[in-house]
């Protein structure tokens, strides 16, 4: 419960040490080892994909995100600003299920980490056409998919100065966005946990508190 409190609320290890009569390395070792635990029982992604599949799941969803982190000093951290967002972070990629139950999360990138960009470096479409499954995507993942004949990602119409969208194309857009809309909420489970608002470590922790997060938010979900 300790633990739960310090990832849930972002309380500080002193104030859970100084309230149960504890060190505050005792608090911190006991975190450290059950994120270390749960992130080890998030799945990986061509099992996580099967088991949509096995639960007559048809399509997945896909999306891109970032975590907000403090901001530090020297050039090293300017890979880590993120030009859309206008923001220091570390960007990841999650999936969800076609309700919006996360089933995947990515390692931890820095924050100026393109979508597409993410995805090619996981292989995302080979696991997905392994197992015959279909994702929808917004047009940050545009291009990802090369098989023109056979698409596994579904990312919809971008328009450009030279061509505006049909009446066709907005609808399909349309219809696109409504059945992606359950990814934002999974992605919002998931950014229910506090210790996530003050982010201050480095990719490969991020990437372990991310999974073991993923793993507390669908046993909440789910209970």
């Amino acid at each position: 419960m300790i633990v739960l409190a310090v990832l849930r609320h972002d309380q500080r290890l002193a104030d859970m040490a100084g309230g149960n009569n504890v060190s505050e390395s005792t608090v911190r070792r006991w975190r450290d080892e059950l994120i270390a635990l749960l992130a080890a029982q998030a799945p990986r992604l061509d099992r996580a994909l099967k088991k949509v599949v096995k639960r007559g799941g048809e399509v997945v969803l896909i999306d891109g995100t970032l975590i907000r982190t403090q901001r530090r000093t020297g050039k090293a951290d300017r890979r880590n600003y993120s030009g859309k967002h206008r923001t220091h972070g570390l960007h990841f990629l999650a999936l969800t299920d076609e309700g919006g139950r996360l089933i995947w999360v990515s390692a931890a990138r820095p924050g100026r980490t393109h979508d597409i960009s993410a995805a090619r470096h996981d292989h995302v479409v080979a696991p997905l056409r392994a197992v015959g499954l279909g994702a929808l995507a917004d047009l940050g993942l545009r291009g990802l998919d090369n098989d023109v004949l056979d698409p596994v990602t579904v990312t919809g119409f971008m328009a450009s100065r030279t061509h505006k969208l049909t009446p066709g194309q907005k609808d399909a857009n349309q219809v696109l966005a409504t059945g992606r809309a359950p990814v934002e909420h999974g992605l919002a489970h998931l950014k229910n946990w506090r210790v996530l608002t003050k982010f201050r470590t480095d990719p490969a922790r991020a990437t372990r508190l991310l999974r073991a997060l993923l793993v507390l938010t669908n046993l909440e979900v789910n209970r």
